[in-house]
């Protein structure tokens, strides 16, 4: 039973999506849950993954519409380096001069001279969690990452490629001002729209184009809100050119994790060390609940015909313990043995690290006295956003509550893999990618796979062949021991009829975060600044003259075994 190079006996984990209210619901809860070499190059400062004259941002976009929204790349608190031009700040869903609903943004322009046709837009997911988190932790110029002393500058940024937009919504997220409204990813869609184009006005980047991505729970708002900029019409300010998700929910929470969680157990068994008699309990209840056949008979390469069989959902009984609830039984059983157990990135143990961007779950760990970095008044006066807001990286607002705050709403739409939304976004792109980190437990990656399997686009049903090509990360010199990238093959992957599927061994929920090598190449690819994730060349933006010839840099096969 392997993952890694995988065959299909074993993986990874998320889902395909019921035609029920209930798989909209388990999306949101399934969000709430509680939460030996060293590949190192030996020539330090001889050459940057990035080329450092990017760092520096162009000006162009200094205008008396965008002045108020202007930041100071060296006023930012607690970093001590040059940011490079960006703007930030609030505009509104839409032209109204009665309207009182706004999303918070922070737009960093790129001076790669391939960016100047191109927005790139950065969702995290929730639902209601800021994309701040993602630029925190993750994509953003700068980096300031758990259990760290203080921020460092991010080589693996975004804005090096591509004009980066980092957007809160929906409409009660982080910084946004008004009452939230919607209960569907539909009218979601549409506010966001409306901001855009507001933005993109404001901003003078009419008649570019857009590409989307994000995570986790974006796996539902970046396909609608493709899905929406197809429908606008409008190439000036909805020229759709991509999509790129990274752990992404798609639809059923059972498929998610229920039906792959034992599998994945198997895979990581000397990561999880459960005793046996667990291990062979929780074998023996998915046999009852029908979820090891499942398994093996939908997650094959081709697929059987869909539409695949809609499985009870397991909190349906009315017992305090459903008997099919194996995530959580799991769940809990990790935490007993490893009690930092960390359900976005299984290999952590104790102690719990401080995030600068504070509390999610129940579990995190918030020293005392600590301060939220987007909750501090100098931070916020920085950036232009409301001093004195009481920022949480994920609201306690039901984003998705109606006018009222109705906190027996959710999310009424389905996932988008269940009603079309997805493949009518590869359809009109025949440029989306979807990827997974196999570290990841919250979305194995698995889940993920056997909901493509369940869709059909550009003619034909799911993936023919399993992705099993080798994903190639480039070698490369480091200039920051602060923020460093893996190399060589990381993972596998495979794309059929505009759809690219990817997955990253040592990767977990936060895909950029842990292996940003993978991520940029990533963008790359989205931005077709390379052909597959096989090329063999340098990222587009290095710089200096590294081959990579010394023994620790070669791919040899017999290192890569090792994985």
């Amino acid at each position: 039973m392997k993952m890694w190079p995988l065959n299909l006996s074993i993986g990874l984990s998320l889902l395909l999506g019921s035609c029920s209210f209930a798989a909209s619901q388990d999306a949101i809860n399934l969000f709430k849950r509680a939460g030996a070499l060293t590949s190192r190059p030996l020539e330090r400062n001889t050459g940057f993954v990035q080329s450092r004259n990017l760092v520096k941002r162009a000006s162009s976009y200094l205008t008396d519409a965008t002045q108020q929204f202007a930041v100071n790349g060296s006023g930012i608190p607690d970093v001590d380096f040059d940011v490079g031009e960006s703007y930030a700040g609030l505009l509104p869903i839409s032209p109204s001069p009665n309207e009182t609903r706004q999303l918070f943004f922070w737009f960093f322009p790129s001076t790669n001279p391939e960016a100047s046709d191109e927005v790139t837009i950065w969702f995290n997911g929730g639902p209601g969690c800021s994309s701040l988190s993602g630029f925190l932790n993750e994509n953003g110029p700068f980096q300031w990452q758990p259990g760290t002393y203080r921020p460092v500058e991010n080589p693996y940024t975004w804005v090096n490629l591509t004009n980066m937009l980092w957007v809160e919504q929906p409409v009660g997220v982080g910084y946004t001002q008004g009452v939230p409204n919607i209960t569907n990813e539909i009218e979601l869609s549409q506010e966001f729209a409306g901001f855009y184009k507001q933005f993109a006005t404001t901003f003078g980047l009419e008649n570019r184009k857009v590409y989307l991505t994000g995570e986790s729970y974006a796996g539902y708002y970046v396909p609608y809100i493709a899905d929406e900029f197809i429908k606008q019409e409008d190439d000036v300010y909805f020229n759709l050119a991509g999509i790129a998700i990274n752990d992404p929910i798609l639809g059923d929470s059972t498929l998610a994790q229920q039906v792959t969680v034992v599998p994945y157990v198997d895979y990581w068994a000397n990561v999880f060390s459960l005793n046996a008699s667990f291990t062979s309990a929780i074998h023996e209840r998915a046999d009852q609940c029908n979820y090891t056949s499942y398994y093996n008979t939908y997650l094959s390469f081709p697929p059987p015909p869909a539409p695949f069989p809609v499985l009870p959902d397991p909190f349906a009984s009315d017992s305090e313990y459903p008997t099919c609830d194996l995530f959580d039984a799991v769940y809990t059983a990790a935490q007993a043995v490893n009690p930092c157990f960390n359900i976005y990135h299984i290999l952590d143990t104790c102690p719990f690290l401080w995030n600068q961007l504070g509390i999610v779950n129940q579990g995190d760990y918030q020293p005392p006295g600590a301060q939220v970095y987007f909750n501090r008044t100098d931070v916020q006066a920085a950036i232009n956003a409301p001093v004195g807001t009481n920022w949480m990286q994920c609201t306690d607002k039901n984003v998705f509550g109606g006018a009222t705050n109705n906190q027996s709403l959710s999310d009424r739409s389905l996932g988008p893999a269940a009603d079309g939304t997805l493949t009518r976004v590869i359809e009109a792109t025949n440029n989306t990618i979807i990827g997974a980190g196999n570290l990841d437990f919250l979305l194995p990656t698995n889940g993920t796979l056997m909901a493509l399997q369940n869709i059909t686009w550009n003619g034909q049903q799911g993936f023919q062949a399993y992705p099993a090509t080798e994903f190639y990360t480039p070698y490369h010199p480091e200039y920051n021991d602060g923020a460093l990238a893996g190399a060589g093959y990381l993972g596998l992957w495979g794309s059929e009829r505009g759809l690219t599927f990817y997955q990253v061994q040592l990767a977990g929920h936060e895909l950029p975060e842990y292996a940003p090598g993978a991520a940029y190449r990533v963008m790359e690819l989205l931005l077709g600044r390379i052909k597959s994730f096989g090329d063999a060349g340098d990222f587009t933006t290095q710089e200096g003259n590294f081959t990579g010839t010394t023994p620790i840099y070669k791919p040899a096969r017999a290192q890569r075994a090792l994985h």
